[in-house]
């Protein structure tokens, strides 16, 4: 673990120092765990008094506070715009990804035709098949199968278990964690007669550049066309993105959202944790979707949508239950008194 300054995070981050340049830093952690040598970050002044308490050697600072914050915190601190966005920079300086040395890995079964560059590292028993390409500095896994005819391009990590399917396009500097799978086949089914019958998906997987996907999440290939992620996507653990999907760059989903066939989101969208979507459905950029929403129709606008509904008791769950099953019902009979209420 590498140790540095506060003036070398400046140097790297910009800001403003104020106290002790030279306090060294060999690590970070929260406010309340943090000590000396360690750097903890304050978002604004509502953690004020945990930052006051904390034992941490350095901390990152919002600079619209360091005025005031001046005389009542007892850290060095570097002052910045962006606290948080400053914070997770300096965590990738003092924790760094391992050294994955250049070369194929002699447990690797790479096909005599791929293309693979001098400095990228192809870990113990990875697949690479006929005609793949792996551009500069990229970082393959163990136990990584890479298809045919797949693109890879430069300064990507691959985490172990990862499989990108024949003929997939993933661009610079992504990052694949563990089990992840892009190109699978879609759900594509045909009913002929009395079964069903596959119908073959021969669109690809393309994944722009600085686009990171989750443990287990599930990239389909497209039917026809193309499934799209766009650069900068963020996708976390346990996602379901269907084929021929689009999602729009600079898009973050979390985890175990479903997204079912040729739904297109926009740009700058940020989807909470279990939420559901329906297929062939348009969403607007910058739209927030809440946690555990089941969106149904195509969103317009942008904005923040939900339609969960709030915990209950059990007992208060069965009552409003039964009430909805008669909801229509209900809707025809006040229908009717309105139109009784019109009448001279």
């Amino acid at each position: 673990m590498p140790s540095l300054t506060l003036a070398d995070l400046q140097a790297r981050l910009g800001g403003t120092i104020r106290g002790n340049a030279g306090v060294p830093l060999h690590g970070a952690a929260s406010l309340g765990q943090a000590g000396a040598g360690q750097l903890g970050y304050l978002l604004n002044r509502k953690f004020l008094d945990q930052a006051r308490a904390s034992a941490a050697g350095a901390l990152i600072v919002p600079a619209s506070l360091e005025k005031s914050l001046s005389d009542t915190l007892p850290q060095s601190c570097l002052a910045v715009d962006n606290p948080h966005a400053a914070f997770a920079r300096a965590l990738a300086l003092l924790y760094p990804e391992p050294l994955a040395l250049p070369g194929i890995h002699p447990a690797a079964n790479v096909a005599v035709d791929c293309v693979i560059d001098a400095t990228a590292h192809i870990g113990p028993g990875c697949v690479v098949e006929t005609g793949a390409r792996i551009g500069a500095r990229s970082v393959i896994g163990p136990h990584c199968v890479i298809g045919a005819g797949v693109q890879l391009g430069e300064d990507c990590r691959l985490h172990a278990h990862v499989t990108v399917q024949h003929g997939c396009v993933i661009g610079n500097r992504v990052v694949l964690h563990p089990g992840c799978v892009i190109g699978s086949d879609g759900f594509g089914l045909a009913w002929e007669g009395n079964h069903w019958l596959k119908v073959p998906q021969v669109g690809r997987a393309i994944l722009g550049d600085d686009v990171e996907v989750g443990a287990n999440t599930s990239i389909d290939r497209g039917a026809l066309d193309d499934t799209v992620i766009e650069d900068g996507v963020k996708l976390d653990n346990l996602i379901q993105i269907a084929h021929n999907c689009r999602i729009g760059h600079h898009t973050a989903i979390a985890a175990c959202v479903g997204i079912a066939g040729s739904t297109s989101i926009g740009a700058y969208c940020q989807i909470g944790g279990a939420a559901m979507i329906i297929g062939h459905l348009e969403i607007a950029d910058r739209v927030t979707i809440s946690a555990g929403t089941f969106v149904a129709k195509n969103i317009k606008e942008a904005g923040t949508y939900t339609s969960v509904q709030p915990l209950m008791r059990h007992a208060d769950w069965l009552r409003n239950a039964a009430h909805l099953r008669h909801l229509d019902d209900l809707a025809r009979r006040i229908k009717s008194l309105e139109k009784q209420l019109e009448q001279p």
